[in-house]
C-alpha cells in the first residue's frame, strides 16, 4: 500500500504503520548506530488489516502484523507507536540474543520490547523520562474500557481495571512473581518486574531515557546473553554494561543496582 518515499496512501492504518516503522528505524539508527533491526539493513515490512476484528499485533519473524481491533474492546493497533516499536524490537531480540520465549527469559523478551517500544515513542516526541507516560498501548482501548493502556511500565498492575477485562495482573516486584503454565510461563505478566526496574533506572538518571538507561539496556541485550537468561543474569549483564560504558564508579552503575534492587532482583546473581 505504501513503499519507502511514497506519499501517504490515505489508508490510516497503513500510514500509521509506515510512520511507525520509520520512527523505530530512526531510534535504532540515530541513537544506537544499528542499521535496521538485524543490524544489516533488513527492510522493514508491515501487514495491516490482518484477519477480521483481530485484537492483537505481533512479529512473525519477518514482519510486523497488526489487526484492526474488534471496535468493542480494542481499536486499530497501529494507533500506538509504542506497540509498533515493541513488535519490531522482537525482531532485534531475535537477531541479537534469541531469548527463549518462556519463563523469565520470555518475560525479559517481552520487557525488552516494552522498553524500546517506549523509547521509540519518547524519542519521536522528544520526551524526558519524567515527561513520558511509560504506557504501552495507550489509546488502543475503546472508550467503553476502564483503562489507560495494555501495560504500565512505571506502575505495573495499574494499567486497567475493567468489569470485562478484570484488573491488570502484572506484578511490580519479584516477591510477587507469578508461577504459571499459561502465557508461556507468564511472559506478559512477569515482564512488569524488569519493566519497572528500567523505569527506576531512567528516572534516577533523568533526562532522555534513551541516552543512558537505554544505552545500558541496548549494550546488555546485544552482548552474548544466554538464551535462557533469568532476571538476575540479565541484571548482571546491565551492571556489566553500565560499568563498561560509564565506569566502575559511576552514577549510571549505582542507578542500575538501585533499580534492580527496587524490584527485588540483586546484581550478584540472587533474586529476592
Amino acid at each position: 500500500m505504501r513503499r519507502e518515499g511514497q506519499p501517504p496512501s490515505g489508508d490510516v492504518a497503513a500510514d500509521e504503520a509506515y510512520e511507525g516503522l520509520g520512527s523505530t528505524f530512526d531510534l535504532y539508527s540515530e541513537v544506537f548506530a544499528r542499521n535496521s533491526i538485524d543490524g544489516a539493513g533488513l527492510p522493514l515490512r508491515a501487514t495491516v488489516h490482518y484477519g477480521h476484528l483481530y485484537d492483537n499485533a505481533f512479529w512473525d519473524g519477518e514482519r510486523m502484523v497488526c489487526g484492526d481491533g474488534d471496535g468493542e474492546v480494542f481499536g486499530r493497533f497501529t494507533r500506538s507507536l509504542s506497540v509498533i516499536g515493541h513488535e519490531l524490537t522482537h525482531g532485534v531480540t531475535q537477531f541479537a540474543s534469541g531469548l527463549v520465549y518462556r519463563g523469565q527469559s520470555g518475560a525479559l523478551n517481552e520487557s525488552v520490547s516494552d522498553v524500546f517500544g517506549a523509547l521509540v515513542e519518547q524519542y519521536a516526541a522528544g520526551q524526558t523520562s519524567d515527561q513520558a507516560t511509560w504506557l504501552i498501548g495507550a489509546g488502543l482501548f475503546t472508550p467503553e474500557v476502564q483503562g489507560e493502556a495494555l501495560r504500565s511500565m512505571r506502575h505495573p498492575g495499574m494499567a486497567y481495571d475493567d468489569d470485562v477485562l478484570g484488573r491488570d495482573p502484572q506484578p511490580a516486584h519479584f516477591d510477587d512473581y507469578i508461577q504459571t503454565d499459561e502465557d508461556d510461563g507468564g511472559v506478559h505478566l512477569n515482564s512488569g518486574i524488569p519493566n519497572r526496574a528500567f523505569v527506576l533506572v531512567a528516572d534516577a538518571l533523568g533526562g532522555h531515557a534513551w541516552e543512558r538507561a537505554g544505552r545500558i539496556w541496548y549494550d546488555a541485550m546485544t552482548t552474548r546473553l544466554p538464551a535462557d537468561v533469568d532476571f538476575a543474569g540479565f541484571a548482571l549483564a546491565t551492571a556489566h554494561a553500565a560499568s563498561a560504558r560509564y565506569g566502575e564508579v559511576s552514577a549510571e552503575l549505582d542507578a542500575v543496582r538501585a533499580g534492580w534492587h527496587g524490584v527485588g532482583v540483586t546484581i550478584d546473581g540472587r533474586a529476592g
